[in-house]
């Protein structure tokens, strides 16, 4: 079963999902960072939308 390219926004937007190419775009353009600034902030401080974007202000 292919991804459904009509979605644009998070599933469940308190969670980061990086295993979502689509997901992966809409969270780097929400939060103003690059795909493997996402990936490190999401390996250090877990899913949470909040703590991601904690983490992402804080470095």
């Amino acid at each position: 079963m292919s991804d459904d390219l009509t979605k644009r926004r998070p599933q469940d937007a308190s969670k980061v999902n990086i295993h979502e190419p689509y997901e992966v775009r809409w969270w780097c353009h929400e939060f103003g960072c690059t795909e493997q600034e996402l990936r490190n902030a999401v390996n250090k401080v877990g899913v949470s939308a909040d703590a991601v974007r904690r983490y992402l202000k804080g470095n």
